[in-house]
């Protein structure tokens, strides 16, 4: 045995047990009312202690919220519907999966892949996937509701492993989401917090809404590349053994496409692409009713702008634009007879939701618990004062905001909530080393992708977990979790040093950007 297969196989014997372990927990959904009620506990353990912290955007005295008081447990029943029902992936997944439901179970989907699979190679499927997943921030959270379930769908079809399609997609999704060369609502959402924490250094300071796009669109050709890398040479050897045991009837067939399906396919594909010239036709104008108030500029109008009603449509429009393809496929191709085989579609679809449902209620309920008892706030406030205390070398430093980025993220969850509470400690440090707040939020979005498919506080990871059963029955958290970490382990180090050497060579960040203060 080469030194190289035994690493491997000690490698493969690590995630194994990872998995085993991970598999012996209980249920995903007891697991996170288990969490909990863990987090009840020990938030009326740590109540009583003065931490000697600050909230970072109040300047109130930080300390933890006992949640085992009877005010709060009465709020925590009082408040309990709402919480579910405000859980935000929630919705966003149970109106775009009506529109997949039309859009799948009419064929249209179904017929796209496979003439998507006679123009592509079937080794380019992977980087396509990958790629595919990248662009899918553009319309925020899309790609998780879309793009996963589909990687299963496209490699299934293809004679390949479905699970690492999932895998490939939500890499792309998920651990690459810093990765992007078209510009979305999360880049000057991001950035706006890091002009804030700037600015308490210096008032004067100005930031491009842009600041890290350059940087973000020359790392997606890495994210793609070494995606591709993990996914066929470890990933997927890795699932070999993992047997296919799902319901048949729900996995797409490679049947050739007849001339009736494709004609019907063609006219969806085309009643869509109507729909979207007249989306743009609407959004050009600068009164257009879906822009709003630019971030930087309020007199300015854009498309791109967090409140912009165009981004905050962007789930009812992947409905719409699902729908129409799957309603003209349905009717041309005989499928539909009546509107109601196309309710029945979006009925099925919401019955495969059923677990998820059931899931998110009890990690609704966990992560509003974390939040609520500032535990996760203070384990990050914690170790961004220890790094500070630490003095390294501005390179160092940035290793370190990288790690801590990461590691903060697998105890808060949202990129944009967790860059507002640490970017007023990180941002101004960072200045006063000479470093800018353009290189400081490259550093922290790259730590904040990469552990983002190994944490189950991710609001969208029980969402994978049931894309995953459709293929595997007994898929269990510690299965993606062991089949996600060659991604993050390897999207760590090696985007790490992508930085470090795109900062040494000294490519810009953006235009407009820097990486030295002032």
């Amino acid at each position: 045995m080469t030194s190289g297969q035994s690493s491997n196989s000690i490698f493969n014997t690590f995630l194994n047990k990872i998995e085993k372990a991970g598999n012996k927990l209980p249920d995903p959904a007891i697991l996170f009312f288990y969490l909990m009620v863990f987090v009840w506990i020990l938030s009326a353990i740590l109540a009583p202690i003065d931490f000697g912290e600050v909230h970072p955007l109040t300047g109130a005295e930080l300390s933890v919220n006992n949640l085992l008081t009877g005010t709060a447990l009465a709020n925590f029943f009082a408040t309990m519907t709402t919480t579910f029902t405000g859980f935000a992936p929630l919705g966003i997944v149970l109106v775009a999966m009506l529109g997949v439901g039309v859009a799948e179970n009419s064929g249209w989907i179904d017929a796209g892949l496979k003439k998507l699979l006679n123009v592509t190679p079937k080794f380019l499927l992977t980087p396509m996937l990958v790629l595919i997943a990248i662009v899918s921030h553009t319309a925020a959270d899309a790609g998780y509701i879309l793009v996963i379930p589909l990687g299963g769908v496209i490699f299934y079809a293809a004679g390949r492993h479905p699970l690492a399609g999932i895998a490939a997609a939500f890499a792309g999704v998920s651990g690459g989401f810093a990765a992007n060369f078209i510009p979305s609502a999360i880049d000057p959402l991001i950035m706006s917090f890091t002009l804030e924490a700037a600015r308490i250094l210096d008032p004067e300071i100005a930031l491009n809404p842009l600041n890290n796009i350059y940087f973000t669109g020359l790392s997606s050709l890495l994210i793609v590349s070494v995606g591709w890398f993990v996914t066929d040479k470890i990933v997927e050897p890795r699932l070999a053994s993992s047997v296919v045991d799902g319901d048949e009837e729900e996995m797409p067939k490679m049947e050739k496409v007849s001339d009736k399906e494709s004609k019907a396919f063609w006219l969806g594909l085309g009643a869509m692409l109507i729909g979207l010239v007249g989306l743009i036709i609407w959004a050009i104008p600068e009164s257009s009713a879906l822009r709003g108030p630019d971030m930087i500029d309020p007199e300015v109008s854009s498309l791109t702008s967090f409140n912009a009603p165009l981004m905050q449509a962007i789930v009812p429009l992947i409905f719409v634009f699902l729908l129409i393809p799957g309603v003209v496929y349905g009717i041309a191709s005989g499928k539909y007879s009546t509107s109601k085989d196309m309710i029945d579609n979006m009925t099925k679809s919401m019955q495969s939701m059923g677990y998820y449902i059931v899931m998110a209620f009890f990690c609704a309920l966990f992560i509003d618990a974390f939040s609520s008892s500032n535990i996760g706030l203070l384990v990050a406030l914690k170790g961004a004062n220890f790094l500070q205390s630490l003095d390294l070398p501005a390179q160092i430093t940035i290793v370190g905001i990288i790690i801590l980025s990461g590691s903060v993220n697998l105890l808060v969850g949202s990129a944009s909530a967790k860059w507002a509470l640490i970017a007023p400690i990180f941002v101004p440090m960072l200045m006063q080393l000479g470093i800018s707040p353009d290189l400081t939020q490259a550093a922290y979005r790259v730590g904040d992708s990469v552990s983002n498919i190994i944490t189950p506080l991710l609001p969208y990871f029980p969402l994978v977990v049931v894309f995953c059963q459709r293929y595997v029955k007994n898929t269990g958290i510690g299965t993606l979790i062991s089949m996600m970490l060659p991604y993050s382990i390897i999207f760590g180090i090696t985007w790490t040093i992508f930085l470090l050497i795109y900062w040494w060579i000294g490519i810009p960040l953006s235009f407009e950007a820097s990486y030295f203060y002032p």
